[in-house]
């Protein structure tokens, strides 16, 4: 039995059913628990918000953990350990590795972006984002990526920007808000606008991220032209503007 083949498939199994429990509290936030709690007053709120949502958030962060960690290991065993990285003769270059630099620490670039005034409306950052994922997408393919290596490392990006966002940006600011609601205090505001803004975010990303993680399905309609990975991130967040 190959080892490597037999640890892939374990990592995908996790990775999988972490993915399923992080994705589905993510879409419980977004769109079930937020409708929710907006009806509830004061007292009540006091009562089901310090039960509910630290349950909640607890299966939330580890399942992102879990699904990251996976998730990365399976980019070493299947694309770099593979030798599925690139097309044809190409190898590694200065702007491979500054490209596999750019799907791992791309938050570094953009929870700043984030704090910025324009990034308060919803529309205006989706924009900018498209632009930057354009331009990452292009990175790749400079870079000499496969098909299969350009689409999951854009899903690796979106993936640790999301896993970040849960672990840096919410579960913080959720802890903050959640006692104050149980002491009976106001919440601060910019805390409860910060992890609502990431967890949209979230959101957004999660679609096309999905996309890239089938990448090996999707390789005889749309490997003929990296701009068709560019489509499908626009249609998985015209779909998320849909739901909302």
């Amino acid at each position: 039995m190959d080892i490597m083949e037999l640890l892939q498939a374990l990592f995908r199994w996790i990775h999988i059913v972490a993915g399923i429990t992080w994705i589905g509290l993510l879409y419980f936030f977004n769109f079930i628990n937020g409708a929710f709690e907006a009806t509830l007053d004061a007292d009540a709120k006091k009562k089901v918000v310090p039960q509910l949502r630290p349950r909640a958030l607890y299966w939330f962060r580890w399942g992102a953990a879990w699904t990251w960690v996976t998730g990365f290991l399976l980019v070493l065993i299947v694309f770099y350990h593979g030798g599925i990285v690139f097309n044809g003769s190409r190898s590694w270059s200065a702007m491979a590795f500054v490209m596999v630099l750019v799907t791992f620490l791309a938050f570094a670039v953009y929870d700043p972006i984030c704090n910025m005034e324009f990034a308060k409306n919803n529309k205006q950052m989706a924009g900018v984002s498209f632009v930057l994922v354009a331009l990452v997408v292009f990175g790749y393919q400079v870079a000499g990526f496969s098909y299969r290596a350009y689409v999951i490392h854009l899903g690796a990006l979106f993936g640790t920007l999301m896993a970040a966002n849960v672990w840096m940006r919410i579960w913080p600011a959720q802890r903050q808000v959640i006692t104050a609601i149980r002491d009976g205090q106001p919440a601060d505001a910019a805390l409860v606008a910060r992890a609502g803004q990431r967890s949209r975010h979230n959101t957004y990303m999660s679609v096309p991220l999905v996309w890239a993680m089938i990448n090996s399905h999707t390789t005889v309609p749309f490997a003929s032209n990296f701009a068709w990975l560019i489509v499908m991130v626009g249609v998985g967040w015209g779909a998320v503007m849909w739901l909302y």
